[in-house]
């Protein structure tokens, strides 16, 4: 009878330590997920197998996305994601394309007068122009181009007549390289459009419509601006001296009236790249 009462609590015990190290091995994340009072205690996530009713084998999940949304069709045969907000951005995008089609003033980049070769490479453009032995380059990139417009900010709100809307127009920095023949070096010119010098009303006194930022000699053919070479800022230049230096660039071709067609060609080139950078959103959207 003894022998039975101890075998009775042993077995006790054995089943006991059995039930105590099954729960230690089990995970902390199970128990989290397994505690029915987890629910009120566990941070919500927006993982797919909490929004998807599908992921839930058993028991009630919230459906915040329908199965629709998580798993769109693809007709195309591309692979990518295809929603209705995707559908409404490729019909957007084609209205959008459309009327800048509409407004595009050139078909085709105007030409610069003076002997000016123009080569595009994407949105750079260079000028090139030869004057009695000396070779003269002017470069520009027509990215970040378009001046804000304060003045549609500060109307905001405010519909304006068609013909009353400012003009975009395209004022790109751009460098002007002078390289002589018999030196190894070339002077290169920063120049920039003044907000306030862009354009002049009727009446107003006739000024120059770019300026020079800075100036120095750098290595010929090099494309990098070496940080080595002294540059000579015109912030605090002697106005004498500025002139001259103006003057020098009229005599080779660079004076308002090349500054005037320059912003004819970059806002042209400007508007082709945009309406392009539209057509290849719209077929990337679209997967065209």
């Amino acid at each position: 009878m003894l022998k039975s009462v101890v075998r009775a609590v042993g077995a006790a015990v054995r089943v006991s330590t059995a039930t105590a190290s099954t729960a230690r091995a089990l995970p902390l994340s199970c128990l989290t997920l397994c505690s029915p009072s987890s629910a009120t205690t566990r941070p919500f996530t927006r993982s797919l197998w909490m929004l998807n009713s599908k992921g839930a084998s058993s028991g009630y999940r919230p459906k915040l996305f329908t199965s629709k949304a998580l798993n769109p069709s693809v007709s195309c045969g591309c692979g990518g994601l295809h929603t209705e907000g995707d559908k409404a951005f490729g019909a957007f995008l084609s209205d959008e394309i459309k009327e800048e089609a509409k407004i595009q003033k050139n078909k085709t980049l105007p030409k610069m007068s003076g002997g000016w070769e123009l080569e595009m490479n994407g949105t750079e453009a260079k000028l090139t122009r030869n004057v009695a032995g000396e070779k003269i380059t002017v470069t520009f990139n027509v990215n970040n181009s378009i001046p804000p417009n304060f003045e549609e900010e500060a109307d905001q709100g405010q519909q304006k007549p068609a013909e009353e809307e400012a003009e975009v127009v395209s004022t790109p920095n751009f460098v002007v390289e002078v390289i002589k023949q018999a030196t190894k070096h070339s002077l290169v010119f920063d120049c920039h459009f003044p907000e306030d010098e862009v354009s002049h009303g009727e009446g107003e006194e006739e000024s120059d419509i770019f300026a020079i930022r800075e100036v120095s000699f750098q290595p010929e053919g090099d494309t990098d601006w070496k940080e080595t070479s002294y540059t000579l800022n015109t912030d605090s230049l002697d106005w004498a001296l500025y002139d001259h230096l103006m003057d020098f660039l009229a005599d080779r071709g660079v004076d308002n009236t090349f500054a005037d067609e320059l912003m004819e060609l970059s806002t042209a080139a400007e508007h082709q790249e945009y309406i392009k950078f539209l057509e290849d959103l719209q077929g990337f959207v679209k997967c065209n």
